[in-house]
């Protein structure tokens, strides 16, 4: 896990979005556990309750469960549920900032597609 922190949101929550980011890109899986508060403390150097925190408001969401004695798991699932929210967080937060710039931008949505795919076909030529 990185250890930079910004100061526009608590360190908790930091904590919780990069657990959410981790298994939204595969590298914590359902079942998997999570790492011990303990040694994120430790490597992240903050204090065990804030990252406590941080894992329980993942609980909170039911998207861990704690296995009493074991630890933390990520639940069968949650990469689901977290997508759809993630899915609509970004249609309604950032999607419209997207379209306002390729309008005020002049682009139109082929223009764009094709301008992407361009692009795409470009990288995979290199290995990319």
């Amino acid at each position: 896990m990185d250890r930079e922190w910004n100061d526009n949101q608590p360190i908790y929550r930091q904590l919780r979005d990069r657990v959410v980011a981790m298994i939204l890109e595969g590298v914590l899986k359902e079942g998997d556990p999570l790492p011990s508060v303990r040694n994120v403390a430790a490597e992240l150097r903050v204090n065990p309750l804030t990252v406590l925190r941080g894992y329980q408001q993942l609980v909170d969401e039911e998207l861990v469960e704690k296995r009493r004695g074991l630890g933390m798991f990520v639940k069968i699932d949650s990469r689901k549920l977290l997508l759809r929210g993630e899915r609509e967080k970004f249609l309604s937060e950032e999607w419209p900032r997207i379209c306002a710039t390729m309008e005020r931008l002049g682009f139109s949505p082929k223009e764009l597609l094709e301008t992407t795919n361009r692009r795409s076909s470009k990288l995979a030529k290199e290995g990319r």
